[in-house]
């Protein structure tokens, strides 16, 4: 509630709530970021290769630490 003559809350780009990114669209945004900055943004569950899905788990827990939340693998 909002009393008369009170100061209306600050706008900004922080309090907004995006709508959640459809697969469609992160998969449009995975192929500039490979052909540009060669970025490859892989999603573990759907790489069939059991040897290199761990590997790539591996690789990503070594450089950044163990996921916190999420389904796991293994």
């Amino acid at each position: 509630m909002r009393l008369p003559g009170a100061p209306s809350t600050p706008r900004s780009a922080l309090g907004r709530a995006n709508s959640p990114t459809s697969a469609a669209e992160l998969e449009a945004m995975r192929a500039p970021a490979w052909h540009q900055h060669g970025v490859a943004a892989l999603a573990i569950a759907d790489i069939p290769d059991a040897w290199l899905r761990q590997a790539l788990i591996n690789e990503a827990t070594r450089r950044w630490g163990p996921r916190k939340h999420g389904a796991r693998h293994g």
